[in-house]
């Protein structure tokens, strides 16, 4: 693998603060924003329509806006990150692969996070592209700055409709992270298991995954150990989905179906 690329929002960067600060901007308890966002996510909805239920004639766009003018904009420093984002990026770079953070985030978003000064050689947001995932001409910008071929571009994040079925689509290999609450409730979701050339529990475990050694405790290489090799081979299938019902996994066996038609309805 010459290029990996990372999504941002619940990827590298925890999205708490992104949260509280609307609830505050709305006048409502964090809690009851944090639970219409993981409504959303388990019906397979974009977050936003949690802002949308609480204001129905809301433009979020405009909000944004709004929120700016008022002096109550972004706000992203060092606490922000998961505590694993520096030592995984820096041992990539370290083992001479080129590091790429381009995800779905405002012009001011990627200033901060290029303050943060990553180890990375690229740092762009979506709204610096004027292009937001899934549309595949996204990826396809991540193409260019990749530097590599496709099958030699790994996309790595969270949320399987935003980014591990539009990066494949696109020709990419991608990584699932099991982070946040769309990478927690569909990591185990029978397409996201057929489509992962990887699925990860932790950033870490990737320069492991790329030099064939385990990282820890837990790594996931896909399912299973046969799941380097069919990343190698471009299959893109890994075997093994884990146990339904068990703490951590997408639910059990009898929700399959159903969340299988919600994930499919949103790809």
């Amino acid at each position: 693998m010459e290029t990996i690329v990372f999504d941002i929002g619940e990827t590298l960067v925890r999205d708490d603060r992104y949260w509280a600060s609307w609830a505050n901007w709305l006048g409502v308890p964090p809690h009851t924003l944090s639970a219409l966002v993981g409504a959303a996510v388990m019906q397979g909805r974009d977050s936003a329509d949690a802002l949308r239920i609480l204001r129905p004639d809301m433009d979020v766009a405009e909000a944004y806006l709004a929120r700016v003018a008022a002096g109550r904009g972004e706000h992203l420093d060092e606490s922000d990150l998961y505590p694993d984002v520096r030592p995984a990026l820096a041992e990539l770079r370290a083992l001479g692969v080129r590091v790429v953070v381009a995800g779905n985030r405002t012009v001011r978003a990627g200033e901060l996070l290029r303050a943060l000064d990553l180890p990375a050689d690229l740092v762009v947001t979506s709204d610096e592209w004027a292009v937001s995932k899934p549309d595949p001409e996204f990826f396809a910008r991540v193409l260019e700055v990749s530097g590599a071929e496709p099958r030699s571009t790994l996309y790595v994040g969270d949320h399987p409709a935003n980014d591990l079925f539009p990066a494949k689509s696109s020709g990419l290999r991608a990584a699932h992270l099991r982070r946040g609450p769309y990478g927690h409730w569909w990591a185990d979701h029978p397409d996201v298991v057929e489509t992962a050339d990887f699925r990860i529990n932790a950033l870490t475990e990737l320069p492991g995954l790329l030099s064939g050694r385990k990282s820890g405790p837990g790594t996931e290489s896909g399912a299973g150990s046969g799941a380097g090799r069919a990343a190698e081979s471009g299959t893109g299938s890994v075997a093994g989905a884990g146990t339904p019902g068990t703490p951590g996994t997408a639910g059990t066996a009898a929700d399959a179906p159903a969340r299988r038609r919600t994930l499919r309805s949103v790809r």
